[in-house]
């Protein structure tokens, strides 16, 4: 069977771009576009009994703010949005948070380590800097002139996250908060981001993923410039397990894609993907690799230059965890790390 037919997909009808969908009650669905190959991300508003909660706040330009203006206008019925959760760091999620918590004077709710991060980005500092990162992927193969046109001399992320809050709740493994009438237990997740928040109304049966869990691609798991020996996809991997143990009929309402039920044979679909990707990638380490080296076994297509940043962090990622694991062995040539098969 295809396994793309082992997940059920509930909704047929996706949001308008300025609308929302009620997905169960009280929750509502916002699609928005994003600038990219990945052409979209779903967030999602919460009636609270004084107001709204939002869950993610989209990629910061001036085209998500324009679609917000609109949600707010016509949805949220005069009442404002009472707190702004943010399930991780990355634009895509935390680009228009800044905005949106000043124009309704409202506090961030988020995990310390991702709140931590995201100025550390803003700032580049403590190792996320644009010369950290070049000099990362430089050490793993990428040639000089890819890594100009990677990154251009710019901060990326400054520009696509303005204005950050400076102060935050932060929120914890097994919190629970009471949104939309119901208590949401906070699940965190590791290997995407440093410390994303998924959500679980156990009463309802949902759970909001974010990044975590998606139905149709693999989530990125990437080293970080921060920790370039790190093995997030260790991580990655326990994470998902952990979430296959809700139950069975859970309805997942993913930040890419569309919702569905499913989640136990997703994650032994992301399991599986990621076992044939590691042997594929022992496989060709007979000779030794660098992650630059690897990127035509783990990516089947040709990527642009925003797919090509996260492409080099998971094929750094895939090389680490099989080196932990006893099956590469690293070595320095010429300054480059490459691995090969022990």
């Amino acid at each position: 069977m295809n396994a793309e037919n082992l997940l059920q997909y509930p909704l047929a009808a996706l949001p308008e771009p300025g609308r929302t969908l009620e997905v169960v009650p009280r929750v509502h669905w916002v699609r928005m576009p994003l600038p990219f190959a990945l052409d979209h991300i779903n967030l999602w508003l919460l009636e609270d009994d004084d107001g709204w909660a939002m869950i993610d706040t989209g990629f910061g330009n001036d085209t998500t703010r324009a679609l917000w203006e609109t949600v707010f206008a016509d949805r949220l019925g005069g009442r404002p949005v009472t707190r702004v959760l943010v399930t991780h760091h990355h634009p895509d999620h935390a680009g228009n948070t800044g905005w949106i918590t000043q124009k309704f004077a409202t506090p961030l709710w988020i995990s310390q380590a991702e709140f931590l991060t995201a100025h550390a980005l803003c700032d580049e500092t403590a190792g996320y800097s644009l010369k950290d990162m070049v000099a990362m992927y430089r050490r793993n193969g990428l040639d000089e002139g890819t890594a100009a046109k990677l990154f251009g001399g710019r901060n990326p992320y400054r520009k696509r996250v303005p204005d950050f809050p400076r102060s935050f709740r932060r929120l914890l493994d097994g919190d629970r908060i009471n949104m939309a009438g119901r208590d949401w237990r906070v699940i965190m997740g590791y290997g995407h981001a440093p410390e994303h928040v998924a959500l679980y109304s156990e009463s309802l049966g949902v759970l909001i993923s974010g990044d975590m869990v998606l139905p149709r691609i693999s989530t990125n798991v990437s080293v970080p410039s921060s920790q370039p020996e790190g093995n997030p996809l260790r991580l990655f991997l326990a994470s998902i397990a952990h979430y296959a143990e809700l139950p069975a009929d859970t309805l997942v309402l993913p930040s890419h894609g569309q919702p569905f039920r499913g989640l136990r044979e997703r994650e032994t679909q992301l399991q599986e993907h990621h076992r044939l990707r590691l042997a594929e990638l022992r496989e060709v380490c007979d000779t030794p690799k660098a992650a630059a080296e690897v990127l035509v076994t783990l990516f089947r297509r040709t990527l642009d230059i925003h797919q090509t940043f996260f492409a080099m962090g998971e094929a750094m990622a895939h090389l680490h965890y099989l080196h932990e694991e006893g099956q590469l062995r690293s070595m320095d040539s010429d300054g480059v790390i490459r691995y090969v098969r022990t």
